[in-house]
C-alpha cells in the first residue's frame, strides 16, 4: 500500500493541503497505472504474437495460421494489462469507494467484451479453416458461427446489464419478458434470418457452391456465402445478388444441385413444323426414304405391318387416305429419335423421346426430350446446338417446312 502513497508522502513533506495531496496522489497513481498498462500490453502483445507465429510455422495444420491472421494473440495479450488493472484499482481507490465500484464495473464489462472478441477471433479462424476442408466447403459455416456468436453476445449483454445495474438474472429476464413485443418488432428481420438460417441448414436447402436461380431477386449463379441475414449469389455475368435468408423459406427458388449430381442434364426443346407440309407417303417414295440409314429397318418392318393390316381389312388403297399409312412427319420423328439414340453426347440410360405436342397457331411442335452426358454449361449448349443444327437441316429431306413468322410491309 505504501508503494501507491509515495506521491502523498512527498507532498506532505512540503506541508501541502491534505485534500490536495490525496487527490494529487490519486491522479499520479492513475497516470502511472495507465502507462504501465500500455507498456505491459505492448510487451505481451509482441511476445504472444511471436510465440504463436513460431508455433504456427512449425505445425502442419493451417488452423494456427488462421489464428495468426485473425489476430487472436493480440486480443489475448490485452488480458494481461486488464487483469493488472483489475487487481491494482481496488488498492489505488481504497479510500474512494464510489469510484472503486465504477472502475471495477468498467473493468469487468471490458473483460467480458474482450473475452467475446477472443472467442469471435477463434471462431473466425475455425470458419476459415473449415472452409478449406472438402467436407465442409459447401456447408453454411458463416451461419453456424453467427448463431453461436449471437447466443454468446446475448449472454454477454445480459451480464453487462447485471453488472451495470447490480441486478439479478430473474429480475432482468422478467423485464425482458415485459418488453418482448417491442424487442420482436425492432429485431424482426434478425429473428427471421436466425430462424430461416437454421431451417436452411437443417433441411440442407442450399449449400455453398450450389447453382440457384430466383426470378424475384434476379439471381442466377453460384452461392458464394451463406450467413445469418443474407445469401450471396455470384451470377454468371459476374455480378453479385444478395438474397435475404428468410426469403429462401417464404419465396420459391430453383436449386440445380440435383441436376449436377444426376447422370445427365435435360434437353427439352422443340421445332415448329408447318401443318400444311404434313402428308402421306406414296409407295413409290419409300425407296428414297430407305436410303436414310436410320430409317431403313424401320420402314421395312413398319410398311410390312401396314400392308398386312390393309390386306386383312380389304382396304381400298386407290384412295391414299384409306387404311393405315406412313407420313413424312412420322418418319421425321422416328429419324430424329434414332439420330439421338446414336449421338455420343446423349445418356442412353435416361429418358429419351421425340414427342408430338398439341398443335398451335404457329404449327406442330416436335419436341426432343433427352439428357446430355456432360452437364457443364458450355458442353451442354454445344451438344444441344449440335443436335438441333442437324434437326433443322434434316427437315427439308422429309418434304416438311419449319414455321417462320412472316411480316408484311404495307406501302402507300
Amino acid at each position: 500500500m505504501k508503494l501507491f502513497n509515495w506521491a502523498y508522502e512527498i507532498l506532505k513533506n512540503f506541508d501541502c493541503n491534505e485534500t490536495f495531496a490525496v487527490y494529487t496522489n490519486l491522479f499520479v497513481n492513475i497516470a502511472v497505472l495507465i502507462v504501465v498498462s500500455f507498456i505491459l500490453d505492448y510487451i505481451f502483445k509482441k511476445i504472444f504474437i511471436i510465440i504463436l507465429a513460431i508455433f504456427a510455422a512449425k505445425t502442419k495444420s493451417t488452423f494456427d495460421d488462421f489464428l495468426v491472421a485473425n489476430k487472436t494473440a493480440k486480443y489475448i495479450a490485452h488480458l494481461v494489462p486488464l487483469l493488472f488493472i483489475y487487481k491494482t484499482v481496488p488498492i489505488i481507490l481504497h479510500d474512494f469507494t464510489y469510484w472503486e465500484g465504477i472502475f471495477e464495473k468498467g473493468v469487468k464489462i471490458y473483460i467480458i467484451i474482450l473475452s467475446l472478441w477472443i472467442t469471435r477471433s477463434v471462431f473466425n479462424a475455425l470458419k476459415d479453416y473449415l472452409k478449406e476442408q472438402p467436407r465442409f466447403s459447401d456447408k453454411p459455416i458463416d451461419s453456424y458461427i453467427q448463431v453461436i456468436m449471437i447466443v454468446l453476445w446475448t449472454f454477454g449483454i445480459t451480464s453487462f446489464i447485471m453488472i451495470l445495474f447490480d441486478t439479478n438474472a430473474k429480475t432482468l429476464f422478467t423485464t425482458f419478458g415485459a418488453i418482448s413485443a417491442l424487442i420482436i418488432l425492432i429485431f424482426k428481420d434478425t429473428i427471421l434470418g436466425f430462424v430461416a438460417s437454421i431451417q436452411v441448414s437443417v433441411n440442407d436447402m442450399v449449400r455453398i457452391g450450389d447453382w440457384i436461380t430466383s426470378d424475384k431477386f434476379g439471381a442466377d449463379g453460384d452461392v458464394i456465402e451463406i450467413n445469418l441475414a443474407t445469401v450471396k449469389v455470384r451470377n454468371f455475368d459476374n455480378t453479385t445478388t444478395t438474397i435475404p435468408t428468410y426469403s429462401l423459406i417464404t419465396d420459391s427458388f430453383k436449386n440445380w444441385r440435383g441436376m449436377l449430381k444426376s447422370d445427365g442434364r435435360r434437353i427439352k426443346r422443340h421445332v415448329l413444323i408447318k401443318a400444311n407440309s404434313v402428308r402421306f407417303i406414296e409407295t413409290q417414295e419409300l425407296e428414297k426414304f430407305k436410303q436414310i440409314q436410320h430409317l431403313t429397318n424401320y420402314i421395312e418392318h413398319r410398311q410390312s405391318d401396314i400392308d398386312k393390316f390393309n390386306q386383312n381389312n380389304n382396304v381400298d388403297k386407290s384412295v391414299i387416305v384409306n387404311g393405315r399409312n406412313l407420313t413424312n412427319l412420322g418418319l421425321f420423328r422416328k429419324y430424329i429419335n434414332q439420330y439421338i439414340q446414336s449421338h455420343p453426347g446423349i445418356n442412353k440410360d435416361m429418358m429419351l423421346m421425340v414427342r408430338h405436342l398439341q398443335p398451335t397457331e404457329k404449327g406442330i411442335p416436335i419436341e426432343i426430350y433427352c439428357f446430355s452426358k456432360d452437364k457443364t454449361w458450355a458442353s451442354y449448349e454445344y451438344i444441344m446446338a449440335d443436335i438441333f443444327d442437324h434437326v433443322i437441316a434434316s427437315v427439308k429431306y422429309f418434304d416438311l417446312e419449319i414455321f417462320e413468322l412472316q411480316f408484311t410491309h404495307e406501302t402507300n
